[in-house]
């Protein structure tokens, strides 16, 4: 880490000539670009030089990794943050508006009779309550009851291979994870205490039982399906594929690319299912999913969100992104021994990313060192050391206009200082 820390600073020094100008356009990045209004609109205390994360001593960052949760998703629209204001002016029921925007949401996706939509506390909040939906009912003894299963099925079948850190959120329900990984387990895992089966779709790739498959096998069984597509827009049609499919609940994150608030995801299916869901969370007390508060303000934001996200032209955005790649590209492709290469996932995030590498004898960094220098300097850029084997991985959807070329500047003239 010291001598990480060493090259990034004799890196930016050393190539300091070389983006001067990449830094000045920077400050924009490091500034909020409310600081103007902040001051006509008499904000005193903090807050008052329109850079909130300044005042608290925390750094802005260059985003080329993407929707990260650990960097804040993505940034809301302005027209979002508005219609957030105007519903903090007012006091509502919110179970009665949880249900009022779940009805939008429905027709703004063209959901088949008998679905609708819940705004959730992002993916993962849905992802719990939909699944201690299934196993409550509307039964008030059993949502009190939950995590203990007593009375009820115990038990929800996953591959093996779609195992993650987020399917804690449906064992925090008590529920036993049954892995399979063949047809014939899954047809011999099924039993009386089976309540669902359950899809991770970035996984998909990995298990042997693919998305269509896996709701046609469950309806053999009467089970309910649940598929965590939680990053699975773009493409805009996955919002209502998985409903096509089959599928019984549907969770997305809303502070991807839908670029809805950060603490916000969608909880989509079957009607019931999704009334269960909304009685196991807040703000209903003494449920599972009280603490997985969701206000008002989000609730709203989230309806706003997702109709600016449908009207976009999606095919212009991911040109866009492509373009914005390709300056960066081809700004480090003219450091000695530098390669790159554009991929895109098939699945998560399916948006055009670029490779950067380099030949180790023209220039002695890692993958991890260069990103760590990176995040080290002034301005901060984030991206991605672990996506690919001896490369650097970004993507520029999250970035703001402008944003690649102080990328291309500084990535290009720090490869050059540490080059030989």
């Amino acid at each position: 880490m010291e001598i990480t820390t060493k090259w990034t600073r004799r890196g930016f020094m050393g190539g300091i000539s070389a983006f001067a100008a990449a830094l000045l356009n920077a400050r924009r990045v490091l500034a909020s670009p409310g600081g103007t209004d902040a001051a006509e609109a008499g904000v005193t205390g903090f807050g008052h030089s329109g850079n909130v994360y300044e005042e608290l001593g925390v750094t802005a960052v260059i985003n080329a990794q993407g929707t990260m949760t650990m960097l804040g998703g993505s940034l809301m629209r302005p027209e979002v943050e508005s219609v957030m204001a105007m519903a903090g002016r007012h006091f509502v029921s919110i179970p009665e508006l949880e249900v009022a925007a779940g009805k939008r949401i429905a027709k703004m996706l063209n959901l088949p009779e008998g679905y609708s939509a819940i705004v959730t506390s992002g993916a993962a909040a849905a992802m719990q309550s939909g699944l201690s939906g299934i196993l409550t009912g509307d039964n008030p003894k059993f949502i009190l009851q939950l995590p203990d299963l007593t009375g009820m099925k115990s038990e929800v079948i996953i591959q093996k291979s779609h195992r993650n850190p987020f399917d804690h959120q449906l064992r925090s329900t008590g529920v036993k994870l049954i892995e399979i990984e063949t047809r014939e387990d899954l047809r011999k895992a099924i039993n009386a205490k089976t309540a669902m089966m359950h899809f991770t779709n970035f996984a998909n790739a990995a298990g042997q039982i693919k998305v269509d498959e896996w709701p046609r096998l469950a309806k053999e069984y009467n089970l309910p399906t649940f598929i965590d597509a939680a990053a699975d827009t773009p493409p805009v049609s996955h919002l209502w594929d998985y409903v096509t499919m089959g599928y019984d609940l549907i969770a997305f994150s809303g502070g991807k690319a839908i670029r809805g608030p950060q603490c916000a995801g969608l909880l989509l299916g079957r009607k019931d299912l999704v009334a269960y869901a909304l009685l196991n969370n807040s703000p209903y007390e003494d449920t599972l999913g009280r603490s997985q508060k969701v206000g008002k303000e989000e609730i709203v934001g989230m309806v706003k969100a997702l109709e600016s996200y449908l009207k976009e032209d999606h095919e212009a955005l991911n040109k866009e992104w492509q373009r914005r790649l390709e300056v960066i590209s081809a700004e480090v492709n003219k450091v000695r021994g530098v390669t790159t290469k554009f991929w895109t996932p098939d699945v998560a995030n399916h948006v055009p990313h670029l490779d950067v590498g380099w030949d180790k004898q023209h220039i002695a960094l890692t993958p991890e060192q260069v990103a760590t220098g990176l995040r080290a300097g002034k301005p901060a850029i984030v991206v991605a050391s672990d996506e690919h084997p001896e490369v650097i991985s970004m993507n520029s959807f999250m970035l703001q206009p402008g944003e690649e070329r102080i990328i291309a500047d500084t990535l290009s003239a720090y490869l050059k200082t540490h080059s030989s």
